[in-house]
């Protein structure tokens, strides 16, 4: 016993770390990238300290360090050795280093004009204007969109600007120049708070289970029942001819939608001479984008709930159908008492596996409609997918992105827990009474 037992668990090893690997992994970090800030910005392997313009509005808004926030972003110009030896390195002439030195050595300045008129009253001053910047260049002493690997190099960077920051002003302008990825609960906060988010949800609850009752469960099972009482040719072909929305490439699939709606399509062709103007029938109008995206993601999931379903009654014993008949029981009873009974585990299992096919999937939204117009189909799964990997803008946000995955994982989960009790998960997997 013990044998087989070991047996079996190798023989499912190579299973359980493709399951952990490809679906139990992903989820992990999902949820670990949701609780973080990363982004295009930020990158993922961390970062450096650096004082921007957006930082010093942190700084700011968030610390109320305004004064702090405007010397660290000002530029000042310090005749130093510093920038006497690299007037030096840059073998500029050295009677102008020396009296640079005897006559303006520590002096601050508050702005360049004041650096350059300064170089411009010496008596070894440089001819041209451009050599009179390049040397007032040599004194700029500013920290501004410089990149400091450590706080130390920046508290350095500071003090030598003249600055001494307590342990306060310290931890603030730590966190407000960090350019890398933290840890922050700030993605679900602002995804509760957007009301772009309650849209995005009202529209994929419209998207799911309009799409699933309709077409995904409804016409499947209307499809399947109908080829059941169908001959065997008529049926095989029926159900092959609904196999080709779901074997087709996706972009080609909806290309002959697109096809079919614009202003210089199928539809508008056919409707111009009873009067209707030219129009994208898909884009003109929310309601009539809703319908095609129901209608094209509807046709795919439809094949899939026709093919379990009719496996699962031609399962059923024929004897019950020729005795329903000996008894007079119409085609509506026999779906009633004999067909809907037995596809109860088929009927659950389309509905949890369609649900949460639909919550994740985007393609066909995402290549007819883009979500649009004017975010009017812009779907969570979309959204998740716009904002992590393909944002208009450039700046793609991986943590927010990963959240609002992470949202999806759980509205899954809490929906298949409800199909179970909905379908009464225990009654279908209790073992049978047999009666003595």
């Amino acid at each position: 016993m013990n044998s087989s037992r070991t047996l079996g668990l190798v023989l499912l090893a190579p299973a359980l770390i493709f399951v952990v690997l490809f679906f139990v992994t992903p989820v992990i970090l999902t949820g670990v990238f949701g609780f973080t800030n990363m982004g295009t910005a930020t990158g993922i392997t961390g970062g450096a300290y650096q004082i921007t313009s957006s930082s010093m509005r942190v700084l700011k808004e968030r610390y109320g360090e305004a004064d702090l926030a405007d010397a660290l972003a000002e530029k000042i110009y310090t005749i130093d050795e510093r920038g006497l030896e690299a007037l030096a390195a840059d073998d500029t002439d050295k009677a102008l280093i020396n009296e640079l030195r005897s006559k303006h050595l520590d002096q601050n300045f508050g702005n360049r004009r004041d650096v350059e008129r300064t170089i411009k009253d010496l008596d070894n001053r440089p001819r041209g204007t451009r050599a009179i910047k390049k040397i007032a260049g040599a004194f700029e002493r500013s920290i501004v969109n410089a990149r400091f690997e450590t706080t130390d190099q920046l508290f350095d960077a500071v003090a030598d600007l003249g600055h001494e920051l307590n342990a306060a002003q310290q931890e603030a302008v730590t966190h407000a120049t960090y350019t890398g990825w933290t840890w922050t609960t700030d993605n679900f906060r602002r995804m509760f708070s957007l009301p772009d988010t309650r849209r995005t949800f009202v529209n994929t609850l419209i998207y799911v289970f309009t799409t699933l009752v309709l077409f995904n469960t409804g016409f499947a099972l209307v499809l399947a029942i109908s080829t059941h009482y169908m001959p065997e040719r008529p049926a095989g072909f029926f159900r092959a001819m609904w196999l080709l929305p779901r074997i087709s490439p996706p972009v080609l699939y909806v290309l002959l939608w697109k096809w079919l709606v614009w202003d210089t399509g199928f539809l508008s062709a056919l409707l111009e001479p009873m009067g209707f103007a030219p129009r994208n029938w898909m884009l003109n109008a929310p309601i009539n984008a809703w319908v095609f995206v129901v209608l094209i993601n509807g046709f795919v999931g439809a094949s899939m709930g026709m093919l379990i379903f009719s496996s699962a009654i031609k399962a059923i014993p024929v004897t019950l159908f020729h005795a329903s008949e000996v008894d007079g029981a119409s085609r509506w009873q026999q779906i009633r008492h004999i067909i809907l009974p037995q596809l109860r585990w088929p009927i659950l299992f389309i509905t949890c596996y369609q649900t949460l096919s639909l919550l994740t999937s985007f393609e066909y939204i995402f290549l007819a409609t883009e979500g649009g117009p004017g975010g009017a189909t812009r779907v969570w799964a979309l959204d998740a997918y716009m904002t992590a990997l393909n944002n208009y803008a450039g700046n793609l946000e991986y943590g927010y992105g990963a959240a609002l995955a992470l949202v999806l994982v759980v509205i899954g989960v809490v929906l298949s827990l409800l199909y179970l009790r909905l379908f009464d998960f225990k009654s279908l997997v209790a073992p049978p009474r047999i009666e003595d």
